[in-house]
């Protein structure tokens, strides 16, 4: 399965992509989250592993974060992975004439084993998430970026 969202925010792209990759604002703009650890290599940088667990409504999901790569301001993609998803994110960003940025999520999903049968029935649920927090990032951005 895969999808594209997008969404413009009101700020520009020097100040909008390095949230992306910050995980001290991850709760800021995460929903559900509960704990982030770093695994191995520096957080936000190619290569590093994190552990995210999260708490959507009474479960609870542990995944595994690895950058594969980081050239912000333009691209940030991430690969998550859990019991039987595999979660890849690319975070694109486009500074608009305009002052303010452009931000595509293009997310690709594949299941396995007992995912693979809920995912028929999850589809929607899936980009209806990540619209949910690609549009929390960008409150939370705005917020920060009016504040400055």
């Amino acid at each position: 399965m895969r999808y594209t969202t997008a969404t413009i925010i009101n700020a520009p792209l020097k100040k909008v992509a390095p949230y992306v990759a910050d995980p001290n604002h991850f709760k800021d703009w995460m929903e559900g989250l509960q704990s982030y650890e770093s695994i191995s290599g520096q957080p936000g940088k190619t290569g590093s592993k994190s552990r995210l667990v999260f708490q959507m409504g009474n479960r609870k999901i542990e995944m595994i974060e690895t950058v594969e790569m980081n050239t912000l301001p333009d691209e940030y993609r991430v690969l998550y992975e859990t019991d039987g998803v595999w979660n890849r994110v690319r975070n694109l960003f486009v500074g608009l004439p305009d002052g303010r940025t452009r931000y595509e999520n293009d997310s690709e999903f594949r299941f396995k084993g007992f995912m693979a049968i809920l995912s028929v029935f999850m589809k929607g649920s899936f980009k209806k998430q990540t619209l949910k927090y690609q549009e929390d990032f960008r409150k939370f951005v705005e917020k920060r970026a009016a504040q400055q």
